[in-house]
C-alpha cells in the first residue's frame, strides 16, 4: 500500500466507529494485561541502522496530531514471524493443538518451549520497508529469497505450535510503532500524507534494509516488551 492509502486507512472520515483493540489491548491511559507468546525479530540496536527506524519513529511522534497515536515503548520494536498464543484469544486456530484451552499462558508458554527445542531454522533473510503507515512499518523480504525464506518461517512453525491461523497465507508482516487512540482529523490528512512520504523516503535512503536480529520465541504481559525465552535463528 501506498502511504496515501495507509493515512487514510486512519482518517476519520473513514472510520464511523472507534478503533477495534481499544479498551481490550490499550486505553487513553496507556497498555493493558494481554498475556501470550510469540516469534519475532527484534531490532538489531548494534547495527548503525536501526538509528534511521528510530528517526522515522520519532518524526511521526512530533506530527500534529501524533496524540491520538499511543506509541509502544521503543525498546520493544520488532517484526513478528509468527504469532503464538494470547490469553484474550483461545479459538482452534490460535490454540496448540492438545493443549488445554483454558490453560494459563505461562504454562503453554513452558509446552511451547519444549516443543521448539531443537527446532532446525529456514533460512536466515533480509527484510526492506514496503509502505510506512502512521503506526508503524510495513515490510517484506528485501528479495525474493527473503521473501520466501519467510514464508518458509511461518509454514515450519505451525507444526511445533499446532495451528494454522486463518490469515497465514495473507499475513503481512510488519513493525509497529503505535496503536490507535482515535482517528485522525480530516483536516490534517494532507499534512500527514506529505509528512510520511518524506520519513519512508528518508528512511529508505538510510536503511535500505531493517536491521533484525534472528527470530526468537519470545513472552509478552503486554505490548510493550517481548522479552526472549529461545532464539531460534542463526
Amino acid at each position: 500500500m501506498t502511504v496515501q492509502a495507509e493515512v487514510a486507512a486512519v482518517a476519520a472520515a473513514n472510520n464511523p466507529v472507534p478503533p477495534s483493540r481499544l479498551g481490550l489491548r490499550y486505553n487513553a491511559s496507556g497498555f493493558l494485561p494481554e498475556a501470550g507468546n510469540t516469534v519475532v525479530c527484534h531490532l538489531d540496536r548494534s547495527n548503525p541502522a536501526h538509528k534511521a527506524v528510530l528517526a522515522a519513529r520519532a518524526a511521526i511522534q512530533a506530527l500534529p496530531g501524533a496524540e491520538n497515536l499511543l506509541f509502544t515503548h521503543e525498546d520493544s520494536l520488532h517484526m513478528t514471524i509468527f504469532e503464538g498464543v494470547i490469553e484474550t484469544r483461545r479459538s482452534p486456530d490460535a490454540w496448540p493443538d492438545g493443549m488445554d484451552v483454558m490453560a494459563p499462558v505461562e504454562e503453554i508458554s513452558l509446552k511451547l518451549k519444549d516443543r521448539l527445542t531443537g527446532f532446525t531454522p529456514p533460512p536466515a533473510f533480509q527484510v526492506s520497508l514496503t509502505a510506512l503507515r502512521p503506526g508503524g512499518l510495513n515490510l517484506d523480504g528485501a528479495t525474493q529469497a527473503d521473501r520466501k525464506a519467510m514464508r518458509a518461517w511461518r509454514d515450519a512453525l505451525t507444526g511445533p505450535f499446532g495451528f494454522r491461523h486463518s490469515n497465514h497465507d495473507t499475513y503481512r508482516f510488519h513493525m509497529t510503532f503505535a496503536y490507535i487512540l482515535d482517528w485522525l482529523p480530516d483536516d490534517l490528512v494532507p499534512a500527514w500524507e506529505e509528512a510520511l512520504q518524506t520519513i519512508q523516503d528518508d528512511l529508505i535512503r538510510a536503511a535500505p534494509v531493517i536491521p533484525l536480529v534472528p527470530p526468537a520465541f519470545c513472552s509478552f504481559a503486554d505490548m510493550n516488551a517481548f522479552p526472549e525465552i529461545l532464539v531460534l535463528g542463526n
